[in-house]
């Protein structure tokens, strides 16, 4: 017959379950809590290399939002330029029909032999001077 004063409501003191300072008896290296100080130097080398990977690759994020961003800022001046200068539209500047083209080359404008002539008057060129022919070379006698 069991003992009234050990109910199952109390815990037993005999039982192999019994956990003294955070060990059971099970237990025969008191130190077996401190022994993943054994490969500290490892876990450490590990620990800091996945820290360095994890680094690069935020600096490596960060030179891409960099490099978006810059791409995006010259888009936007490319845009802001656009729109402050008139650009070149063939559909709108070049001319449309023959007569168009030929009024524009009656614009231009031809100088007249009056004005060549004073031209070669006012020149400092030497009319007596050999003629340059690429690749020889002269002399001076």
């Amino acid at each position: 017959m069991k003992d009234p004063s050990r109910s199952s409501t109390s815990p037993s003191i005999i039982s192999e379950d019994v956990i003294i300072n955070g060990h059971s008896h099970e237990d025969d290296n008191p130190f077996a809590e401190y022994m993943w100080m054994e490969n500290e130097e490892e876990f450490n080398r590990q620990a800091i290399t996945l820290l360095m990977k994890r680094f690069l690759l935020i600096v490596q994020i960060e030179e891409e939002l960099w490099e978006e961003e810059f791409i995006e800022r010259c888009f936007q001046e490319m845009l802001e330029e656009e729109e402050e200068h008139e650009w070149f539209i063939p559909a709108r500047d070049l001319p449309q029909t023959m007569d168009q083209i030929q009024d524009q080359f009656n614009d231009l404008v031809i100088s007249d032999s009056s004005s060549l002539e004073d031209l070669v008057v006012k020149s400092n060129l030497n009319p007596n001077a050999k003629e340059f022919v690429p690749g020889v070379k002269y002399l001076n006698i």
